[in-house]
Order: C-alpha cells, then structure tokens, then sequence
C-alpha cells in the first residue's frame, strides 16, 4: 500500500542517517528481515450490476469501481454483472475473470474469507425497480420492489458480514436517471414521471439506507449528491435543453438517460459515483 511503502522509506532513510560507524565485525543482518514475505495486499470486492462493471451504451469502459480501486491502492476483484438483480446475487453465476462459476455472493464470501480485505462495496436494486417506471401505477410497483430488495439486501450482508464482521462496506444507490424523462421525448408524459421519480427514489433511499445500517455498512447517496433531490422549480440554462430544472440538468450530464434513454452513466458519472463512495467510506 502505498502510506506502508512511503513508512517504510522514511524507516529506511532515518536508520541510515542515525546509523553509527560500522564496527571491526559488522553485526549479521536480522534473518527475519530479510526473509519477511511482503504485506499482503488488500483487495477490494465490487458487486452488483452494470454500473460497476462500466457497461454503457459505447461498450464497457472504466467504472466508478476501478476509479476507488486505483485512488484507494485496492486490488479490485469485480464480480458485477450486467442486468444483475437483488435476486441474482446470491442465484446466478458471477461475472470477471475472479468469478469461478459461483454466484456474486458465493465469490464474494469466498474472497473475503481467503483475503485481507479492504472494502466492499453492493450497487444493486435499479433493474429491480427499472420496470416500475413503465407501470400504470408506479409508486404502487416500486413500493413492493423495494420491499423485496430490503430482503435480498439484507440476506447478502448477513453472509458477508459472517465471512468478515470489521470489513468496510458501502452500499450505493443511483443518479435518479427518471429526472432525465423530463427532456426525453421517448416518455410522452416525461415531465410527470421525474416529477413521480423524486419520491419514489427517496423512498426506496430511504428504506435501503436503513438495511445497510442493520449491518454496519456505510451509504452513498448517490442520488443526493447528483443533485437528485433539488426542487424541480430551480431552473438553469441547458446548453441543448435550454431552460430546465437544475436537478434535470445534471443527470443529463452525468447519465445518459436524457438523449438516449440510457441509464448508465457517463465518465464524468462514474467520477462523481467514485467520490460519492469514498466520502461514505471515510
């Protein structure tokens, strides 16, 4: 790790500037020294979907997962796969090369177990509740998803803190990527649907960040720090919109939701991801 390495250098340097002449018969070298195998390295275990394996609609680039792993100087071990559910943690074989043919979950555990971990971090629940924004009653459809995501949720953390009861854990939610419906002419009824999303991703926020706190994780309220819960009366200036809610605005930029219906997010989405887990993580 890097603050080991740096340690280790000032050691270094400190010894040969307080050392004394050396002797008629040098003294041995410590065989412990120099036969002490290196520190282990510390891994950092990413599961969930798309948005940590950096999926989106040019092919798979660099995800906020691989942004934490090279700020943190964590070796990453990314079981993520594209389209996962809150179900498919712990039902349908992992994807990455460190995936063995076990589930998320399974490979998670295993990993913690055999590993000096460092942080874990669980992105899940949006292809849950992706359905509920095309239902005639969407509040109604996301309230029962939830639920449903609380229980998988949970079931998850209780076997990754068996496997590592101190490890860091931090669990995210999303960009409210609806927001972006407001300019998208694919949603007839778009400025109605971000109008419903606000509520409905503070709910669902609300719910999963109390989940994560029965088991010690952390939170990152990815929503809140992409400016998600702004009133929708704060307008700016779109350079392509033109004038629309601030909140709007900003999903347009960190997501590409609003000009291609994409929920994924953008580089500059998967940086501000990134920083949102580190900050939870401190």
């Amino acid at each position: 790790m890097p603050r080991f390495a740096l340690v280790a250098a000032l050691l270094v340097t400190l010894t040969a500037c307080t050392s004394t002449p050396p002797a008629t018969t040098p003294a041995p070298a410590s065989s412990s020294s120099s036969s002490a195998p290196p520190p282990a390295e510390q891994v950092y275990v990413s599961i969930g979907d798309s948005y940590a394996t950096g999926f989106g609609p040019s092919g798979t680039g660099e995800s906020f997962a691989q942004i934490v792993a090279k700020q943190s100087g964590l070796k990453l071990i990314n079981l993520a796969c594209n389209g996962a559910t809150s179900a498919d943690l712990a039902s349908k074989p992992a994807c990455g090369p460190d995936a063995g043919g076990k589930t998320q979950l399974d490979a998670a555990v295993e990993a913690l177990r055999g590993k000096k971990a460092g942080l874990v971090t669980v992105v899940i629940g949006g292809n849950d509740l992706a359905p509920c924004a095309l239902s005639q009653e969407p509040l109604e459809c996301a309230t029962r998803t939830v639920a449903d995501i609380q229980t998988n949720v949970a079931g998850t953390l209780t076997e990754l803190r068996e496997a590592a009861p101190d490890v860091k854990i931090v669990g995210l939610t999303y960009p409210d990527v609806f927001l972006g419906a407001w300019v998208n002419p694919s949603f007839p009824n778009g400025k109605n649907l971000a109008r419903l999303s606000v509520t409905m991703f503070q709910d669902f926020n609300t719910k999963i960040e109390a989940q994560y706190g029965r088991f010690g994780a952390k939170f990152a309220d990815v929503t809140n720090s992409t400016g998600g819960y702004g009133a929708l009366t704060e307008l700016t200036q779109d350079p392509k919109y033109g004038q629309i809610p601030a909140s709007v605005a900003k999903v347009c930029a960190l997501t590409y939701f609003c000009d291609r219906t994409d929920v994924h997010p953008t580089p500059a989405g998967h940086q501000a991801i990134a920083e949102a887990v580190t900050a939870a993580g401190r």
